[in-house]
Order: C-alpha cells, then structure tokens, then sequence
C-alpha cells in the first residue's frame, strides 16, 4: 500500500512539473508573504504564471480585493515591470496603492468603452514578458477567453487578475483560483484615533489541484498577517459584530 501511495505522489510530482510547476524547494524560495494561504497552492506557494479570478458581489467587495490584490503586487513588482489595469470604468483610487509600498506610477490604467475590448486588450497585456501582473475588471468569462489568457500568461510568466463583478455568471473557466475578499472591522492600535490596518476576510473558494479554505488577514508594516482571535475578540466586542 505505501508503495502505491509513493507512486501516486511521484505522478501527481510529474504532474505538477508538466504543468510549469517547479520542484518543491525551488518554488518555496518564490513565496510572497501570504502564509497559510499559500500552502493551499500546489508546492505551497501563490501561483504566478496564472490567472486568478476574484469574486466581488458588492462593492465593498470589489474594494477589499483591491487592496488585497495590492499587498500581493508589492511582492510582484520586487522583480521589475509594471502593472496593468483594465477596466470600462475606472473606480480604483491610485494613491491608495501607498499604503501598500506600492508606487502609483507603476500601475497604467488602461479605459476601454466595451468589455469584450477589457478581456482583448488583458490578452495582449499578459504576452508581454516586460509586466508583472494585468488586472481586468470584467462581469464574465466563458472558458475558451480563460483558456487563452491562461496560454498567455503561460508564455510570458506574468500574474493575471480578473475582478468579477456578475456572480450569477460564474460558469466553468481555467482559472487557477477562485477568490473572494471581503472586508473586516480593523483594531486601532492601543485605542489611538484614526484608522486602523486593513483587513479581510479571504475565501478561496476553488483551487486548481489544491485546497479550498478560508482565512483572516490584515496588512501591518508592509505584509500580510494573520488576524489573532485575542484581536478578533477586542473587534467584536468594540462593534459588536459578533456574525
């Protein structure tokens, strides 16, 4: 029996490397920060050279995966290039990418006026090897667009991200993950004035050949941390939210 179980993972190993996936201590080396989270990828570590769909029911949804795809484009963007982002309607405040060590002028945003343009020009985007991630804000995608963005990135080793903002339209696609960020009360430190650090709840719902599950994170002194349950405690009793 152990010896079969040795052979399955020897072929889910092979697997892996057929799917670009790098051996296991190479890729540990290329982790950006987002602790457990990451062990749920295959090699335990956030994958790059993919496509990562975010869902956002609400706005505030679509404002929390904002921020949180701008703690993960600080580790993108350590390695060079710029970013990308397309949208029919620009929402995204760019100095809030400050916040997340991120410089404003690293990020181009990109207006087109029909959203079958938004997934064309993201296409072209994530074939030039000179970026480190494209954002799209889209409301759907059917699995042969998501079959070519996902070759696209393939080639070039950019990040791709999709923000999608119709849920009812949540078909089939090639995505590596399935994300959905929602927002949480933060703490103010020592009880001082002011806002405290952002943080969200982090759903990933699906995970190509990984482990779907759930997590609290906040973001302090330019990473990701895990939100404690002494903190949560505080929070609640503070809002009262106690859901």
């Amino acid at each position: 029996m152990e010896a079969k179980l040795d052979i399955l993972e020897k072929l889910r190993a092979d697997l892996r490397l057929w799917e670009g996936y790098k051996p296991l201590e190479a890729a540990r080396a290329e982790r950006i920060g987002l602790g457990e989270i990451e062990d749920a990828f295959p090699q335990k570590v956030f994958p790059r050279k993919a496509i990562h769909e975010f869902i956002t029911v609400e706005p505030e949804h679509a404002a929390a995966s904002a921020g949180f795809i701008a703690g993960i484009l600080k580790a993108l963007l350590t390695q060079g290039g710029a970013c990308l982002w397309i949208s029919m309607s620009r929402t995204f405040f760019p100095p809030a990418l400050i916040a997340f060590n991120v410089a404003p002028e690293r990020v181009i945003f990109i207006d087109v006026k029909e959203e079958k343009e938004v997934l064309w020009v993201m296409e072209q985007a994530l074939k030039c090897g000179g970026l480190a991630a494209v954002i799209a804000e889209v409301k759907e995608i059917n699995i042969i667009q998501s079959r070519r963005l996902q070759l696209a990135t393939e080639s070039s080793k950019v990040t791709g991200f999709l923000l999608r903002n119709d849920p009812k339209k949540l078909g089939s696609n090639t995505c590596a993950a399935r994300w959905k960020i929602s927002p949480l009360p933060s703490m103010l430190e020592d009880e001082l004035p002011g806002v405290g650090f952002p943080r969200w709840q982090v759903d990933l719902l699906r995970v190509r050949n990984g482990n779907p599950g759930s997590w609290k994170l906040e973001w302090v002194e330019d990473t990701f941390r895990p939100v404690v349950e002494k903190e949560e405690a505080v929070v609640r009793r503070i809002t009262g939210h106690y859901a």
